[in-house]
């Protein structure tokens, strides 16, 4: 009984770890089990939540860019005759607003191609001192833009075309105003060119260009308007188009870019003024330097200018 009493705990000890071994086996796989599931969850939320960021970030991409009015398309071939034989010089005069060049060309090279337009974006920009002068860097765009073109497109920076319907093609009949008075989002007065206009290369030159009397923002297409009528050419603006002034994205932000509007000394009085002899003829300027430059996948030419200024006979080319 001694043997017995003392063998029965043993054998109740050994069956008793074999027993606690049994269970311990089966929490170890439970605890395994639940450590992949916790793992597989784990994972699964990793993903949805990578796969929700980078929804959310595209979404506040588009919402900070226009979105892309087209899918983008090869340059014509140079044996591709559906391109037609005119190609167009679209001069872009500028002054330091890069974040809307970075829209612009991208968006104008993928809208000019899908309407299979021959092109090239020319930037002119002025690297001067002086009052910026629209009409003056377009002159210096007509100039320098080369042999290989026949018609302009004197182009804002911070206006896209948004319907496809608008024609950028070689204005056979006479200047065309694309951003007509009835679709620009801000100007509706009958007798304004200004925004987006084509006209061929010797029409361009029967005008003798733009005045370059007019530093600072604004007059110088009211004064263009009055050129085209003394050559005697008529004006043309789209037809058909329904989409109103929503046909144009204007992206400039004018809290973020003041325009210079400042009148100065004589300036108030001749800006009302027609300029009988300025234009081409009398265009002072440098090109500093030229610059090829591709902006995601589109090609444009920089052409850092320096403006003259005769103070005698402009001295609002200055401020102060």
């Amino acid at each position: 009984m001694m043997y017995s009493s003392r063998r029965k705990p043993v054998l109740y000890f050994k069956e008793e770890r074999r027993l606690l071994s049994g269970n311990c086996t089966i929490y170890k796989l439970f605890g395994l089990c639940m450590v992949l599931v916790l793992i597989s969850l784990l994972w699964l939320q990793l993903s949805c939540s990578g796969d929700m960021s980078t929804s959310s970030e595209k979404d506040h991409r588009d919402l900070q860019q226009p979105p892309p009015c087209l899918s983008n398309t090869q340059a014509p071939a140079a044996d591709d005759t559906s391109w037609g034989p005119h190609k167009l010089a679209l001069v872009v005069p500028f002054r330091e607003r890069f974040e809307e060049l970075l829209v612009f060309v991208p968006f104008m090279h993928t809208f000019l191609n899908k309407k299979k337009i021959r092109h090239k974006i020319i930037v002119i920009n002025q690297v001067d001192h002086y009052r910026f002068n629209r009409a003056s860097l377009i002159n210096v765009g007509y100039l320098e833009s080369g042999n290989d073109t026949d018609y302009l497109a004197m182009h804002d920076v911070d206006l896209l075309p948004m319907n496809e319907a608008l024609d950028y093609g070689f204005p056979v009949d006479g200047p065309f105003h694309v951003a007509s008075p009835e679709l620009h989002p801000l100007y509706h007065y009958k007798t304004y060119v200004g925004g987006i206009l084509l006209l061929s290369k010797r029409h361009y030159h029967m005008c003798n260009g733009m005045s370059n009397r007019f530093w600072g923002w604004g007059r110088e297409d009211d004064e263009f308007y009055r050129r085209l009528r003394k050559a005697e050419l008529q004006l043309f603006r789209p037809s058909g188009i329904t989409t109103g002034y929503k046909t144009f994205l204007h992206i400039h932000d004018p809290a973020w870019r003041k325009r210079d509007q400042k009148r100065v000394a004589a300036q108030k009085q001749e800006q009302f003024k027609v300029d009988p002899d300025g234009g081409l003829t009398n265009l002072r300027y440098q090109v500093e330097s030229r610059q090829e430059l591709t902006i995601s996948g589109a090609p444009c030419t920089i052409i850092n200018t320096k403006l003259e200024c005769d103070q005698n006979q402009t001295p609002w080319c200055l401020l102060g």
